[in-house]
């Protein structure tokens, strides 16, 4: 009987420790799958475009037009967007928000716009963000408020998406 006894005790200990393994066993399965998933999300989240594409929808205005709230070196400004324009133009009130202050000798480069021919400064916009779409360090130019009504978002930042286009009556902006 004490034989018995003893051979119980062994079989149970072997058991709790057996079923103790076990279970590390399985922790340490689940954690390595955890990890894995881990770096196949930071993978993903790496992947600029495809994997995480940022992207925004412009609907129209009243007159058909898309504007754009965008935020331009920690400033909102409003934009209108604009395909036929290469860069993109600024008032020189709201580049004067944004810190961008030309001098009158600036005013050098020559550009045509509905209004006419007019002067505008050159100038550099180090962040412009619409709606988690982000463009870095772009071309701008600052116009004198007269020749120029109201912000324009040109070429020089619809350019540097990965793809813009006019689908289901909204402006589609992906990054």
């Amino acid at each position: 009987m004490r034989t018995l006894m003893i051979a119980a005790a062994i079989l149970a200990i072997s058991g709790t420790f057996m079923a103790e393994v076990a279970n590390r066993m399985t922790d340490n399965a689940a954690q390595a799958k955890a990890a894995e998933h881990t770096k196949v999300m930071n993978a993903y989240a790496a992947m600029p475009a495809d994997a995480g594409a940022r992207r925004v929808a412009l609907s129209p205005d009243n007159r058909g037009h898309f504007q754009a709230d965008a935020r331009v070196d920690g400033r909102e400004i409003g934009f209108l967007v604009d395909t036929g324009a290469t860069v993109i133009a600024l008032t020189e009130k709201d580049a004067a928000r944004i810190g961008i202050r030309p001098f009158d000798s600036d005013y050098t480069t020559q550009v045509n716009t509905a209004n006419g021919p007019a002067k505008a400064a050159r100038a550099r916009i180090n962040r412009i963000e619409i709606g988690g779409v982000v463009v870095r360090d772009v071309e701008a130019l600052v116009m004198p408020d007269k020749a120029l009504g109201q912000n324009l978002l040109g070429m020089a930042f619809l350019s540097r998406l990965k793809r813009f286009e006019y689908s289901g009556g909204r402006l589609v902006l992906e990054q």
